[in-house]
């Protein structure tokens, strides 16, 4: 096979898993980031406890993770048709990419909101603050660089699974590989996809780490000056007050008794 002939097939097999993976990685961050802070809150300690709750999420994300996704795909077929209404091509292997990616995401935000000072919670409740404020001030953004690099590692996972999707009749690079790579003993077709696989995952590792460290970065400079004054205050709340000054005793003046002239 010519590279005229391989180029529009690698194109649209291009085009096909970018579409595939695109559309799972956002519903899955939109589905796991609440169910990940959900396992947070409602653990024991958190701000909404609630041990039932967080056991029988807990329960399902761990069913739902440990599925394989060949058999997850199997599994949702007639969910698939009654939601797409086909179960061959991108637009059919979105669904279970993301059902499967969202526990996968959860699990990995649980971690990462885990990782926040409990102290920082403990100061916006003693304030006043509500669950939300709780959740949309100190969790979210304390957390944000660590969801940055959750969400990098869900793409990654993604671009793996869609590569298996293609066996089913997804289509994408993982499809091409196998009709035309491994089916037509097109050896050469078949690592030019490789490749570009390994490009596509490298630019997305790249890009994640570069955003995660720019706002790890720009989180620490914010809080760099409240706690330098913290503790120049605390400093100068723990230097004793300087004791007073003694005054002197008034020094005592001699009589001198005056002279005689004789």
């Amino acid at each position: 096979m010519t590279w005229s002939e391989m180029e529009p097939l690698l194109e649209q097999a291009c085009w096909d898993t970018l579409y595939m993976v695109g559309w799972s990685a956002l519903i899955a961050v939109g589905g796991g980031l609440p169910l990940g802070v959900l396992l947070v809150l409602t653990d024991r300690g958190g701000v909404l406890e609630n041990v039932v709750v967080n056991k029988v999420v807990g329960q399902v994300v761990n069913i739902a993770r440990s599925m394989p996704f060949i058999i997850l795909m199997v599994a949702l077929i007639s969910f698939t048709r009654a939601i797409v209404g086909t179960t061959i091509g991108p637009e059919a292997a979105i669904v279970p990419l993301a059902i499967g990616a969202i526990p996968f995401y959860a699990r990995l935000v649980e971690t990462s909101v885990r990782e926040v000072d409990g102290g920082l919670v403990e100061a916006v409740q003693s304030m006043g603050g509500s669950t939300w404020t709780v959740v949309r001030k100190v969790l979210l953004p304390e957390s944000l660089p660590s969801l940055i690099s959750s969400a990098t590692t869900t793409i990654v996972a993604l671009i793996g699974y869609s590569a298996m999707a293609g066996t089913v009749g997804a289509g994408g690079l993982g499809d091409l590989a196998v009709r035309y790579g491994y089916l037509r003993f097109e050896t050469k077709l078949m690592w030019i996809t490789v490749a570009i696989l390994a490009v596509v995952i490298a630019i997305i590792q790249f890009a994640g780490d570069l955003a995660a460290r720019a706002l790890s970065h720009r989180g620490r400079s914010s809080v760099a000056p409240r706690l330098v004054l913290l503790r120049g205050g605390a400093s100068r709340a723990r230097k004793p007050a300087p004791a007073p000054e003694r005054r002197a005793a008034p020094a005592e003046i001699e009589t001198v008794e005056p002279t005689k002239v004789p």
